[in-house]
């Protein structure tokens, strides 16, 4: 009897009491492994995820988890072949498991460089600007996200034994929040030993991951209002899981990504070979088992003829077998299932390519890829969908009917236009964009550098709406603060900088003692503020800019002209002339601990500033964002110009490079 995989909860590895179910090597029938969770105390796992995981994350600040995020993703690499021979046996080629397992160690890499450019080195995450409440900018608002309390519990499909449980990782462990794995059964051997590795090296804090290999058991019973669901699956299941009491009665975030008819449509001037060769790609690719394939591929009428040739020449081409370009389906249970789907979409249309019945290889879950042609005024198109190699190709008319067809399949997680023809495409774009979560418009364009329809990004978002499940589980920093409570904070100005770590309009200032670019980073504070000024601006300053810059433009320039303006009524002052003089009486100009200054946010000009008047800037320490790997950080200062009567001239934020202590 082969071996039982085993579950890793509440700190340790379990080894269920009983034999378990077999899990059978998809290309050669053999048992690989077998699986229960009988035993597991699931109650206690999720209070050692609240108990010890999510303290032990939530010390951590989003930078430090980041760089964890990023070890991991260097370790998984180093053991990439293992986890491609251990990948073979779910009947996924070569290509088919680096899909899997390289995609998968390029989200926890996409996630902790963009936390590290997108989030702060804190464990707060401020959202928006501050509001005001009040008219004495005494009374003020703003929005926090702080790590729910709870674990993430990830029910993840057989398709993606390695990505899928990596993609739901990755932003749950950056929001601060500990995870519970559940692969699906057919290919969890491959999890297990993804799991296996992730706790060898000893990378993640305890309480971080767990994983259960085996039924969920009542699990779902011990959920709180502070717990999180994430399920991909079918609709049914997702269903079932959605209407559990505990989930109701909790509101428990509960996230779904399911059945989806994702389309690609091939525009009356797209290119033929793009869309074939898209077609084909996600016909076999996974053995077509992936929730964003195309299983409905719209055509113009009078094209269909000329589609379905250059789609069977090109899978004509294909190979299927543990050698071949298309892998076995995960399981022998559903390769039938795909059969009998094949089956009832015959019944609304004709088979151009392949045979459902036909055994290509003679052991394993093969199955050749099936292509078919069907009347999309029947349901079965729409509502169907064969989780293998199989698409059907559908006639459309017009433009609206294409809308009307692709709105039919009631949600789906992708959907593509082959198409050059801007106005073809905003229509079909803007009408059907509400049905799917994710459009891909592919021309020569941007054809060499596209992904693929099929290929989620952590960037976007991943998920779409109605039939495939109502979730989001990537898009970028979405995805960690869906993990996240949003709170609105009421306070006043200097209450809500310390909460937030950040300076805010109408907290208090301190002058130092000396300039504040001679102050390393570790001495800084939010709200050390340098007053400098006044300097009168004059004529000769700008018609000096102006024949330096070039920007002669008449409001700075001509006096007749300007006069007639509405805005000035005279000669003023270049906007980009006042930053520069601010800059002149702020700058520090000796070498010191500031080393460069990166880039200006939110430049406004607020008022005109005509000749005579006298400028003076107020530069205030707004945050500070230590690198982890660094000799330096970032400083945002706040930069105040007003004139002589205090009225506001320009405001913006004023980004640096300062040097810490140690360093220097």
């Amino acid at each position: 009897m082969s071996a039982l995989l085993r579950s890793f909860v509440s700190g340790d590895w379990h080894t269920a009491p009983d034999e378990g179910r077999p899990l059978f090597d998809a290309v050669s029938g053999e048992e690989v492994a077998r699986i229960s969770s009988t035993g597991v105390d699931f109650g206690a796992a999720l209070r050692y995820g609240r108990e010890v995981g999510g303290p032990a994350l939530r010390e951590l600040t989003f930078h430090q988890r980041a760089a964890l995020l990023k070890a991991l993703g260097g370790h998984l690499r180093e053991h990439r072949e293992e986890l491609y021979a251990v990948s073979a046996r779910t009947g996924a080629t070569l290509g088919d498991s680096r899909f899997d397992v390289d995609g998968g160690i390029g989200v926890l890499l996409a996630y902790a460089s963009r936390a590290k450019r997108e989030l702060p080195n804190d464990t707060v995450y401020v959202e928006g600007p501050v509001e005001p409440l009040g008219r004495g900018g005494t009374f003020v608002g703003q929005h926090l996200c702080t790590p729910l309390h709870g674990v993430a519990v990830q029910v993840n499909a057989f398709n993606f034994p390695v990505w899928g449980p990596l993609e739901k990782l990755a932003p749950a462990f950056l929001a601060g929040v500990p995870s519970l794995v559940k692969p699906a059964s057919p290919t969890a051997f491959l999890t297990a030993r993804l799991v296996e590795l992730i706790v060898e090296s000893g990378l993640l804090p305890a309480g971080a991951l767990q994983f259960v290999a085996g039924s969920l058991g009542d699990t779902l019973d011990h959920l709180t209002g502070q717990d999180l669901v994430a399920f991909t699956g079918s609709a049914s299941t997702a269903q079932t899981l959605r209407t559990h009491p505990a989930i109701v009665r909790n509101a428990v975030r509960f996230s779904a990504e399911a059945d989806s008819l994702n389309f690609s449509a091939l525009g009356p001037d797209g290119d033929l070979d793009l869309f074939v060769q898209g077609l084909v790609t996600e016909m076999t690719v996974k053995a077509g088992q992936k929730c964003t394939a195309i299983r409905r591929a719209f055509v113009p009428a009078g094209r269909v003829d000329e589609v379905v040739e250059a789609a069977s020449a090109a899978l004509a081409e294909v190979t299927v077998g543990p050698e071949g370009r298309m892998g076995a389906l995960a399981s022998a249970e559903q390769r039938e299932e795909v059969r009998r789907s094949v089956k009832a979409l015959a019944d609304a249309g004709r088979i151009v390519v392949g045979d459902p019945e036909e055994d290509p290889v003679g052991r394993g879950a093969y199955l050749a890829p099936v292509l078919l042609v069907g009347d999309p005024e029947r349901a079965e198109p729409h509502e169907v969908e064969a989780f293998g190699p199989v698409s059907t190709i559908l006639p459309y008319e017009s433009t609206a009917q294409l809308v009307d067809y692709a709105a039919r399949g009631q949600g789906s997680l992708a959907g593509s236009i082959v198409s050059a023809d801007t106005a073809f495409v905003r229509e079909v774009v803007l009408g059907v964009a509400p049905f799917h979560g994710r459009l891909l418009v592919l021309n020569e364009k941007d054809a060499k550098e596209s992904t693929g329809h099929g290929s989620p990004l952590p960037q976007l978002v991943h998920g779409g709406p109605g039939r495939a499940g109502g979730g989001e589980e990537l898009g970028g920093i979405r995805g960690v603060l869906h993990h996240m409570q949003r709170t609105a904070v009421q306070a006043d100005p200097d209450t809500l900088a310390a909460l937030t770590g950040r300076w805010v309009e109408g907290a208090e200032r301190r002058e130092t003692e000396v300039h504040p670019f001679r102050l390393h980073l570790e001495e800084l504070r939010p709200g050390d503020t340098l007053v400098a000024g006044p300097r009168t601006v004059t004529q000769e300053d700008v018609e000096h800019f102006a024949e330096f810059t070039g920007d002669t433009f008449y409001a700075h320039m001509d006096a007749e002209a300007a006069a007639a303006n509405p805005l000035f009524g005279e000669r003023v002052a270049h906007g980009y002339l006042i930053v520069s003089l601010a800059a002149g009486l702020f700058v520090d100009p000796d070498p010191g601990p500031v080393l460069a200054n990166f880039g200006v946010d939110d430049l406004r000009f607020l008022t005109p500033v005509k000749f005579g008047d006298a400028l003076t800037v107020t530069l205030t320490c707004k945050q500070l964002t230590p690198r982890e790997t660094a000799g330096y950080g970032e400083v945002r200062w706040d930069a105040n110009v007003t004139r002589q009567d205090g009225e506001s001239v320009a405001r913006y934020d004023v980004l640096t490079l300062v040097a810490k202590q140690a360093a220097t």
